[in-house]
């Protein structure tokens, strides 16, 4: 691929002024000394095809996307990896040339690489999980623990009919259960994974009945406002280990910034407290 002198990158979505991506790419390139801009750009469903085709022309060599075009851009990809087809939306795309698009899904990847990197030697081989939600992050996750090893994936959705629609998606090893049995199975877990927004700054609470959970079982929550939900709060208190959301969003940037500048960055404190503003 042909790159310009200064290679340009950014993150689609609608709206966009939230993410924190611009702030987490651009310490990566004060750090490393790269030549290169990452900028947020707010562009909305009439314009994305447009946008997408207009991009490289100006430089671009890639975009992460966000809410609510990840299922959508996977119509206008010329390529769709394997794990981006099997979820069904995209969260990294890259200009590969003469109007090639590459479109790639990384939530999984970051959200394993941030367990391990809080907990070495962790796999998902260790037994069954439990998946709290079944929107896209849900799926990613799913698909990621499935190819981890996990011997089974139970998944709770307010609404069953969507958990049966990931158990259609991923087969066997996905369990469907009724949110009002969740107590029961938090003490078969190995893992427990909250991917929904209950918990997070604003929202309902996660009502969740954690007197069956004990360790080894680990916890995580892919929320990061704040970093350290009830959840994560309670089951530090049953003496489980736990994992904050923040991580994931950390890592799964890892694999665009590679591709589109060139260098394979580093997840570590530095890169937190930049991304936090503290």
């Amino acid at each position: 691929m042909i790159r310009p002198t200064i290679p340009l990158a950014g993150v689609i979505g609608d709206p966009i002024s939230h993410s924190l991506s611009p702030r987490l790419h651009g310490h990566w390139l004060r750090r490393y000394n790269l030549k290169g801009h990452y900028v947020p750009l707010h562009i909305n469903h009439a314009n994305l095809a447009d946008a997408l085709r207009l991009l490289p022309e100006m430089g671009f060599v890639g975009v992460n996307v966000t809410i609510p075009h990840k299922e959508y851009v996977l119509s206008l990809a010329s390529h769709v990896t394997d794990r981006a087809a099997l979820i069904g939306a995209a969260n990294t795309l890259t200009f590969l040339g003469d109007g090639r698009i590459q479109a790639d899904n990384t939530d999984g990847q970051g959200f394993l690489s941030n367990i391990r990197q809080s907990l070495p030697g962790w796999t998902a081989a260790a037994g069954p999980a439990l998946v709290l939600g079944s929107g896209g992050a849900a799926k990613a996750i799913v698909s990621a623990l499935i190819s981890d090893g996990a011997p089974q994936v139970f998944v709770a959705n307010r609404t069953r009919a969507r958990a049966e629609g990931l158990k259609e998606q991923f087969g066997a090893r996905v369990a469907p259960q009724d949110w009002t049995h969740l107590g029961a199975l938090v003490g078969k877990a190995a893992l427990i994974v909250n991917t929904t927004s209950l918990g997070m700054t604003g929202q309902p609470p996660l009502e969740l009945d954690l007197s069956r959970l004990r360790p080894p079982t680990v916890v995580t929550d892919i929320v990061y406002a704040p970093l350290e939900t009830d959840l994560l709060r309670q089951a530090r208190a049953a003496g489980c280990e736990t994992v904050n959301g923040l991580g994931m969003l950390l890592h799964q940037a890892v694999p665009g910034f590679e591709r589109w500048f060139g260098y394979t960055p580093l997840v570590d404190e530095d890169l937190r407290k930049a991304v936090l503003g503290s």
